[in-house]
């Protein structure tokens, strides 16, 4: 019968107190990180998990500075929570707003997470900051971030990241709108936040590629119906010309759309309107062209990094890249030249 190790043994074999493995089994900050390091090498190499030992089996799925019903992080969540309890884990909401000018040391973080026989990892949504990140590190938390969505300089090599391809989805809807004839095609978002300049950066690589001139349209605000609304009444009233508009989210393509009808514009057959994420895509009317976000692998990827490195403290940095897919529905339309020609190819194949 195989022997069964105890904190006794780990103790032992780290060369330290009973005491002191509590403590790292409880992620006490007055163990220094080089004795941490080395209980739980012990802890491994004996097959000890001291996780199990003083923690519960939840996962903190923490929501910052966004609203609490953001549908995007909504989708993300149901998968991870799926995930966890598929393993036996638990999931606890949270949400935190925090300044991105704030020192580490002081953020404010709900007290019910400074309990580690509560909370035994997070998974990190929202809008962050490299500060949330470096307190997280410094009280040695299990933590998956998703990387699409953190702020400013950030040093993504050293954590558990989830990304989504946003920039080529950018490439893939741009080249689209290019293979319906459009050429004026107009970029509607707000680049002072990061997805909306990667999903600009790839729609500028798409129109640099086909020989055309890139247009933006933005306004800085982090409102996305507004978004859309204000930066297509302010290139309408420009009077520049414009065949199609690539909104750099479903949000700000609704806006786009009140904007275009309350112009007295149709949709597609005056301007064509495309978003991204793919979250209220369908409720639009009509449909809207987007790129699918596979929200639910995010969801799964993250909850499965955090578990992972709960198991496997001395893993590697975990990343991820989620692909993305162009969805192709009735917002968009061909332009005359590209229907008579798309009608004399059928009708010669016929």
């Amino acid at each position: 019968m195989e022997q069964k190790h105890t904190i006794k043994d780990v103790a032992k074999l780290a060369g330290v107190s009973i005491a002191t493995v509590s403590r790292v089994a409880t992620g006490s900050s007055r163990v220094s990180q080089a004795v941490a390091q080395r209980v739980l090498k012990a802890a491994a190499d004996l097959g000890v998990d001291l996780s199990r030992r003083s923690k519960g089996r939840v996962i903190a799925f923490m929501l910052s500075n966004r609203g609490m019903l953001h549908p995007f992080h909504s989708h993300i969540l149901v998968e991870a929570e799926a995930h966890c309890s598929g393993n036996d884990w638990s999931t606890l909401f949270l949400t935190l707003t925090y300044s991105p000018t704030a020192r580490w040391r002081d953020l404010h973080i709900p007290r019910i997470l400074e309990r580690r026989d509560l909370v035994s990892g997070f998974i990190i949504a929202g809008t962050n900051f490299q500060n949330l990140l470096d307190r997280l590190d410094h009280e040695r938390w299990p933590f998956a971030v998703l990387g699409n969505n953190v702020l400013g300089e950030w040093r993504p090599e050293k954590h558990d990241v989830v990304w989504f391809d946003d920039t080529q989805g950018a490439i893939d809807l741009t080249r689209y709108l290019q293979s319906l004839g459009h050429r004026n095609i107009w970029f509607v978002g707000n680049t002072r936040l990061p997805w909306f300049a990667r999903r600009y950066s790839g729609y500028c690589h798409a129109m640099r590629e086909a020989g055309l001139e890139g247009h933006l349209s933005e306004v800085d605000t982090e409102k996305d119906q507004d978004l859309g609304y204000l930066a297509t009444k302010s290139l309408l009233a420009r009077n520049a010309p414009v065949s199609a508009i690539f909104a750099g989210g479903d949000h700000p393509a609704e806006g786009v759309c009140r904007a275009l009808r309350d112009c007295g514009l149709r949709i597609p057959e005056d301007v064509s309107v495309a978003g991204f994420d793919d979250v209220v895509a369908m409720l639009l009317h009509p449909p809207l062209t987007t790129v699918h976000v596979f929200t639910e692998q995010i969801g799964k990827k993250l909850a499965q990094m955090v578990l992972n490195r709960i198991e496997h403290p001395y893993l590697e940095p975990q990343h991820a890249t989620i692909p993305t897919q162009l969805v192709r529905r009735d917002s968009c339309r061909p332009l005359a030249g590209v229907r008579d020609v798309a009608a004399q190819e059928n009708s010669k194949a016929g």
